[in-house]
């Protein structure tokens, strides 16, 4: 178990509650990239089977719960893309 990883785990997994509030209350996607979302998911759910298969810990419960941040973020993401219909010119 690392300090600095769990340090890291903490620092990423602070800023998505913030997030997730600001796409539950706005209803609206400006600033947002599905793209990087899902790329910082696959980042935590690789994390989270490195410690599974390789160097399991106490740590893989961040991983877990920090999925979970971005995964809930992910689905508010597709809700707040069915509300704001995109203007047909």
């Amino acid at each position: 178990m690392s300090f600095f990883e769990i340090l890291m785990l903490l620092c990423f997994g602070s800023a998505w509650p913030a997030s997730i509030y600001k796409s539950f209350t706005s209803r609206d996607n400006s600033g947002k990239s599905l793209a990087f979302m899902i790329i910082i998911f696959t980042g935590y759910i690789s994390g989270f089977f490195h410690k599974l298969f390789y160097n399991y810990d106490y740590v893989i419960w961040l991983y877990i719960f920090n999925a979970c941040l971005v995964a809930t973020d992910m689905a508010l993401y597709y809700r707040n893309s069915k509300i704001v219909k995109p203007e047909t010119v």
